[in-house]
């Protein structure tokens, strides 16, 4: 994997032939699956050599998925460690409220004898890994053709809601995390209004994640079900019940043209419209947006690319900057293992 010079990532580190040849373990934790990588260095870039996925849940720590993953394949003396993990980090530890688990980096480099390792938050993490896409990847939502430098933004609903940006210092871009998918969410039309004060009964503090995330798709589902009174079919229930939620839900409106769960699609992506909004104004991202995530992806062939320029485009009176502004979806569903690897291969010179 080679960067990509449509993401000129800052990468001290690259210059340095100390780099090469390096032997990292790239980790991503999630919720329902943390994903390992064993990958080598050189020449920019990286090549991965073995992955492997474990179910999170299934094990008490990182420490003894870690210690599974270089026993199974028989790794010695890995240099290098980087882990991405679904929360804000603070000196090298967090503690994510999906996983239930205290992370604290020095252990495993003093555990495990590496001679660095760094942790990140997962999207900074895949930011990094944006840098590796190839143009295949990115799937244009809308673009004019008028390229602008400048701050890019990133987006990504799946377990919860990743919010993250690049900062472009003149020449190259600086990944950055945000815990912006905790800020409070607002309804616009009287329907909303609604669905804030449903929400407002089950969390108190309504945030964005409440809206779009796995858990948001299905509070718009069950709104439009037990408030609105949309008629559920009985087949889809049970399937709702025993299937993976996002999928059934799509397949339902794309095959068997169930009206519940086609507006709940259209909601869904008339708050990822706005919340890009929302994010690319406060990030002044002139240099683009990119939505990325498992939902995303799972629906990509039901997004209307021209209905959702124009609704986030909709400004007071920063439509003129917005529409501009191109917007990518990303495919590929393994940047944050990736970037965890590249910026532990190459950010310290």
């Amino acid at each position: 994997m080679n960067l990509n010079p449509k993401f000129p990532l800052y990468l001290p580190g690259v210059k340095n032939s100390n780099n090469d040849n390096v032997s990292i373990i790239g980790a991503n934790l999630r919720e329902d699956i943390t994903t390992l990588g064993y990958y080598i260095s050189g020449n920019g870039g990286l090549e991965i050599k073995i992955q492997n996925n474990y179910p999170t849940k299934e094990h008490s720590s990182f420490s003894e998925i870690l210690r599974k993953f270089i026993q199974e394949n028989q790794l010695n003396n890995v240099k290098r460690l980087g882990v991405a993990v679904p929360g804000p980090v603070l000196d090298g530890k967090s503690s994510p409220a999906r996983l239930g688990w205290s992370l604290d980096v020095e252990e495993y480099k003093k555990d495990f004898g590496f001679e660095s390792a760094y942790m990140l938050n997962d999207l900074e993490a895949s930011a990094y890994g944006m840098g590796l896409l190839e143009d295949s990847d990115l799937d244009a939502i809308y673009t004019s053709g008028h390229l602008e430098k400048g701050n890019v933004a990133i987006l990504a609903p799946g377990n919860g809601l990743g919010e993250a940006g690049y900062f472009f210092d003149g020449k190259y871009l600086r990944p950055f995390a945000t815990e912006g998918g905790h800020s409070e969410f607002s309804p616009r039309t009287n329907v909303e209004v609604e669905f804030y004060q449903f929400l407002n009964n089950i969390y108190g503090i309504v945030s964005w994640e409440n809206v779009l995330s796995k858990t948001g798709l299905f509070n718009v589902y069950r709104f439009l079900r037990d408030v609105k009174r949309h008629p559920e079919p009985e087949w889809l229930g049970e399937r709702l019940t025993n299937g993976n939620f996002v999928e059934e839900i799509y397949k339902a409106a794309v095959e068997e043209d169930v009206m519940i769960c086609k507006i709940a699609l259209d909601t869904f992506l008339e708050f990822l419209a706005r919340e890009s909004n929302n994010l690319t104004l406060k990030l002044k991202a002139t240099g683009g947006l990119l939505i990325s995530g498992d939902i995303p992806q799972a629906i990509k062939d039901y997004i209307d690319k021209a209905k959702f320029y124009e609704k986030f485009k909709i400004s007071d009176k920063m439509e003129n900057m917005l529409r501009n502004i191109p917007i990518y979806l990303i495919k590929n569903d393994h940047t944050g293992l990736h970037g965890s690897a590249l910026y532990t291969a190459y950010y310290q010179e």
